[in-house]
């Protein structure tokens, strides 16, 4: 079912009566079609669409505030199981076509700054990154009931793929600088796209894809959040927030919990996918923080494989009224390899009744909403 973006704002922040919705954030892992085809499934159940499931209609604002005019990546290698690589980073990457949706590098361009001021150029702000046409399609597609997007570089993401993890982590004590150097940077180009995309269109949402924290808990902790990455936050917030937009998303898996008052003093207001195998309770984290932060995700993808018993319980506790506003329900990441197609028919017909809807709800094409 459509929301228009009125809808899903007021949903998002919590407006009293707000429709409540049930999406899919990301969608099946590799392999699961091939296990639903051999279940039975209909063309339209393995892509989704039989489901019924909620959509906003969604549009980019128009502004790159990341890699700008960097070389095409190239393939070196592609055979039946892997893809090999060379991305717009300079870096080699492998895709396990089996098993992976995301290529994982096997090197990273910085090591030190004067590797980082080689490619600096390529983050720095150009006049070139506002694309006027995108953006004035997007106010019209936002006065339409569009709802309007852009993306922020990532504070901890975007150091880690020019880095690495390890790199990164041993460079916040080694090279405080160059870490401070690459957020500056960041946080300059992405207040003079906004500034200039602003006196277009103003966009709802601004989102951040950090995943800096796993089932033992975060990457980083608050200290180092607190000094590299909410000067970054707070300075681009600080502008968008000013000029009217209203959600700050932040998407990162794993246990983030410890980490959620530093980035929510530096604006983030909705958080995703809420991963409760790695201990993050959207219901437990809604008791503690009621209205100033909002959920995308969070029920337990797991329980598909545990029966209906298991599920019935997952979605009554989840679902409950309490939580039908400023959440978005969904599966906390991809439907898992080994779900029983019968199981995801019950899970969405059981979500459905709880959330007072019709379990034969038409068709819907638009089904994944991962922002």
């Amino acid at each position: 079912m459509r929301f228009d973006r009125e809808e899903y704002l007021a949903l998002m922040t919590f407006t009293p009566g707000a429709r409540p919705m049930l999406c899919e954030l990301f969608g099946p892992l590799v392999g699961l079609e091939q296990e639903w085809v051999a279940q039975g499934a209909t063309p339209q159940e393995l892509s989704l669409e039989a489901f019924g499931l909620d959509y906003v209609p969604l549009t980019d604002a128009g502004g790159n505030t990341g890699l700008f005019g960097a070389p095409a990546p190239r393939v070196l290698e592609d055979t039946p199981e892997y893809t090999l690589s060379v991305d717009s980073l300079g870096r080699r990457t492998k895709l396990i076509k089996t098993s992976a949706s995301i290529p994982l590098p096997l090197e990273y361009p910085v090591t030190c700054m004067e590797d980082w001021l080689k490619i600096k150029p390529m983050y720095a702000f150009d006049p070139a990154r506002i694309d006027v046409e995108g953006a004035q399609r997007a106010r019209r597609l936002q006065q339409q009931g569009y709802l309007v997007l852009t993306d922020l570089q990532g504070g901890y993401n975007t150091p880690r793929e020019l880095m690495g993890d390890e790199g990164l982590c041993l460079a916040y004590y080694d090279q405080p600088e160059l870490v401070h150097d690459m957020l500056e940077t960041f946080a300059d180009t992405a207040c003079r796209v906004f500034e200039r995309l602003c006196d277009i269109v103003v966009p709802d949402v601004l989102h951040v894809h950090e995943d800096m924290a796993g089932s033992a808990g975060p990457l980083i902790g608050p200290g180092l959040v607190r000094e590299f990455i909410a000067p970054y936050y707070k300075k681009v917030w600080g502008l968008l927030s000013e000029r009217g937009t209203t959600l700050f998303s932040q998407d990162s898996d794993g246990f983030i919990a410890p980490l959620l008052d530093d980035f929510m003093a530096c604006g983030v207001n909705t958080s995703f996918p809420a991963e409760p195998g790695a201990g993050m309770d959207m219901v437990q984290l809604r008791e503690k923080y009621g209205t100033r932060l909002g959920f995308k995700g969070g029920i337990d993808k797991h329980v598909l494989k545990r029966g209906t018993a298991q599920i019935d319980a997952e979605l009554a506790y989840k679902l409950q009224p309490s939580m039908q506003t400023g959440t978005i329900f969904g599966l906390d990441h991809r439907i898992p390899n080994g779900t029983p197609l019968a199981a995801y028919r019950h899970y969405i017909a059981t979500a459905k009744e709880l959330l007072g809807r019709k379990a034969d709800e038409p068709p819907c094409p638009h089904v994944r909403m991962a922002f």
